[in-house]
């Protein structure tokens, strides 16, 4: 009986019994994120360049700042170049296909990084659990989706996936946070309410998935999430290490001269300014 409640007590704190909870320093993180920003350039530069496919998935439970790391990653870098790709919830007519053709559309092209806030594998999670879809159906996708992912990865596209492990302490502060701070509260989906009291459902959920789909070619990488900062590091830093980019060659950057006046003259019309108040 005890080990089965030090055992409760570690899966609390995060994946095994040595969790990170130590916070990292705002200073530092600034600063390791800032130079991960550079390097995040010279990702999308060489991308760009040589026509590279990359496809990054996030998946985890509820809170566990999936979000918040994907902001992370496309602070600094071009929109048209690092897709954020959030699908709602599927349409009568999607739910009539196959169930991953409506993800297929949003792979990367040549040149493109395409990151999935959540992805395909809400069927093996919150569908699974929240009883959206049979457990015959679950069963089928998990048996399915290596051979699709096999597919995905030989058409040339670079797939990491990526599993944001928060301990049930951490995630009850996150969502209690989100019911109190106006900013956050439409984080707060009805879904996640129902969602919170059945962790254990999610953590068979997420030990089948991991089990049927973490293969030599796509597997999961999982990410202790407790400490925010921490994981957004960890993270951002493994994803440039799975990827051979190397910086790309620049021109030398010149500002040029600007044109003379010429008779230019600002227009009399008054214009509509913004009220200053700060």
């Amino acid at each position: 009986m005890k080990d089965e409640k030090d055992k409760e007590a570690s899966e609390a704190k995060g994946v095994g019994e040595d969790a990170v909870v130590e916070c990292l320093s705002r200073k530092r993180y600034e600063k390791e994120l800032a130079r991960l920003h550079i390097e995040l350039v010279k990702l999308q530069e060489w991308a760009v360049r040589t026509g590279a496919k990359i496809c990054v998935v996030f998946e985890g439970r509820d809170g566990a700042g999936k979000g918040g790391t994907i902001k992370a990653i496309t602070e600094r870098v071009s929109p048209r170049i690092f897709r954020v790709v959030a699908l709602p919830a599927p349409t009568e007519r999607e739910k009539t296909q196959m169930y991953v053709q409506r993800y297929l559309p949003h792979l990367p092209a040549a040149g493109e990084i395409t990151l999935f806030d959540r992805s395909w594998y809400n069927r093996a999670g919150v569908e699974r659990v929240m009883g959206f879809c049979s457990e015959h159906q679950a069963r089928d996708f998990m048996k399915a989706v290596p051979l699709v992912e096999r597919a995905i990865i030989d058409s040339g596209v670079i797939l990491l996936k990526y599993w944001l492990e928060v301990g049930q302490e951490e995630q009850t502060r996150r969502l209690e946070e989100r019911i109190h701070d106006e900013r956050k509260i439409w984080k707060l989906s009805p879904m996640d309410l129902r969602s919170y009291s059945r962790w254990y459902d999610y953590s068979r959920a997420r030990d089948d998935m991991f089990e049927a789909t973490d293969t030599d070619i796509a597997p999961w990488h999982v990410v202790r999430s407790d400490d925010k900062r921490r994981a957004r590091l960890n993270l951002i830093s493994h994803l440039l290490d799975s990827v051979p980019y190397e910086a790309v060659a620049r021109e030398k950057v010149k500002l040029p001269k600007r044109q003379k006046r010429e008779g230019y003259h600002e227009p009399g019309r008054p214009l509509r300014y913004v009220p200053e108040r700060f």
